[in-house]
């Protein structure tokens, strides 16, 4: 059994509404209470195809469609249910889908358009004579990627920032479709850098279903040890830039050589310390031979008992509580309201992780989501910090089993044709999410990639508002978001 949480149509017994139907069908499971995991479009001459995925309250997922005019399109949604607007925004600039009456219609990534137009960005504006402008980017300082942020101040206060991305904007969808779905996964592993094995694990995963193969326990077992170790480095890489951020030396250097552990322990598995090569279709290139387990198990031993006393001296300095509570928050029914998901929606008090809903490894072995309620910059370091314990411990109970046997990874033949397969994996960031539809030949006709930043982004403009404009590196690193991952 699969642990990735997945649906799985075929087609033909897919009903394909109009315009109006799939409207008011979406309408009303959302206010019914089903969740959206993608809203996706694709265009054929002058028609749409909108994919709606949405969650029910049972975990699984649902998979309703649509065909319409592009040049007609559809009324928006977004006036209702605020977390449509990423999507609705995405449809119009990818498919030429007309979404009529849309409050904040602008491109996410400037797709197919010469990139000089990005300098004409529409920027909202407050008005006000005490009201000043500060802008920031699109180049940042030492590594960050490329990205605008225009603050609206009154005073020190911030009043609104926008966040205009798109300059990592690499055609990835376009470019999965250019060759072999089977040899796809080195390209997928660079979607977005820091989430290689989530994003590589919800590609093969797709892959594997339309080809009917299932891999074996070990091998579901290798890709959640490799997962864990991705969430616990990446983790305790954004803890060290957030304690840097705050000052507390401390935490900035314990955290940044806790992550050099555990990401060099995906090195010793695999041979690249973001687990690249890892996963593969039909299984994983993993050394879980009898040394490299007990490797696994003594770095993990060493992690949690290293963490200990600095989780203690960093939750503990008033410096780090007066710098991070009551920063930046995200209320539960703003989080709600924007779909946000990952640890910034646990921080804000919404249970979402899709582990829970997975099957085969997550049931047997389940990760509890770790949650908080007060939304701000804390709470999301804290849901870090537990689920930096929740991961290591789960990883310490599977090292204690003997290794795994070693199989090489199963071929997959030809992809079964007119299918559509849906892949959720909880990444440390939040959801990923990949869409994988085939032709009349098995063919791969379209495929659809979400990494969580794209949902997320708007909760980080959110949060900042009535915060001090000093505030903001903070809130930043606390939402801990990715570029590339919005921008593809």
């Amino acid at each position: 059994m699969s642990s990735v949480l997945q649906a799985r149509v075929e087609l033909a017994s897919l009903p394909q509404a109009d315009a109006k139907a799939f409207r008011a069908d979406l309408a009303a499971r959302l206010s019914a209470g089903q969740r959206l995991v993608t809203l996706y479009a694709r265009r054929d001459g002058d028609e749409a195809l909108v994919t709606a995925v949405l969650q029910q309250p049972d975990g699984a997922l649902a998979v309703t469609r649509a065909t319409m005019s592009a040049a007609q399109g559809y009324h928006e949604l977004t006036s209702d249910f605020p977390a449509l607007h990423c999507f609705e925004r995405e449809m119009h600039e990818q498919a030429g889908l007309r979404v009529a009456g849309h409050p904040w219609l602008k491109p996410v990534r400037f797709e197919g358009q010469d990139q000089a137009a990005m300098n004409a960005y529409p920027w909202y504006r407050v008005k006000g004579k005490e009201v000043h402008e500060v802008a920031v980017g699109p180049i940042h300082a030492g590594v960050i990627e490329p990205g605008s942020f225009r603050f609206m101040c009154h005073g020190e206060q911030v009043q609104h920032l926008e966040i205009h991305l798109g300059y990592q904007h690499r055609g990835v969808e376009a470019r999965l479709l250019g060759k072999d779905p089977r040899t796809l996964t080195p390209l997928v592993e660079t979607i977005a850098g820091d989430t290689t094995i989530a994003h590589a694990w919800a590609s093969v995963a797709g892959l594997e279903t339309l080809a009917d193969v299932a891999p074996g326990a070990e091998s579901q077992r290798l890709r959640a040890v490799m997962l864990e170790l991705e969430r616990v480095g990446m983790h305790l890489a954004g803890l060290s830039g957030l304690a840097a951020d705050i000052g507390h030396v401390q935490g900035s250097t314990s955290y940044g050589r806790l992550r050099t552990t555990a990401i060099n322990t995906s090195m010793r598995l695999c041979g690249s310390r973001f687990g690249r090569g890892a996963v593969r279709p039909g299984g994983v290139r993993v050394d879980a031979s009898p040394e490299r387990w007990a490797e696994l198990k003594k770095n993990v031993a060493l992690l949690r008992a290293d963490l200990e006393p600095i989780n203690e001296l960093f939750t503990s300095a008033r410096t780090v509580r007066h710098r991070l509570a009551g920063v930046g928050v995200l209320s539960t029914a703003q989080a709600q309201a924007l779909g946000v998901v990952g640890l910034a929606a646990r921080a804000s008090g919404l249970p979402l992780d899709a582990r829970r809903h997975g099957g085969g490894l997550w049931q047997a072995a389940p990760i509890e989501p770790v949650t908080r309620a007060d939304g701000d910059c804390q709470a999301r370091a804290h849901v870090r910090l537990g689920e930096l314990d929740a991961s290591l411990a789960w990883l310490a109970r599977l090292a204690d089993d003997a290794p795994p046997a070693a199989a090489a990874p199963l071929k997959l033949g030809a992809l079964a044709p007119r299918q559509l397969v849906v892949s959720v994996v909880e990444g440390w960031r939040g959801e990923v999410v990949h869409a994988l539809e085939t032709g009349p030949a098995g063919e791969l006709l379209h495929y659809k990639v979400q990494d969580p930043s794209l949902r997320n982004w708007m909760g980080l403009a959110i949060a900042v508002r009535r915060n001090e404009i000093s505030d903001f590196p903070i809130c930043n690193k606390s939402f801990d978001l990715s570029y590339c991952g919005n921008d593809l």
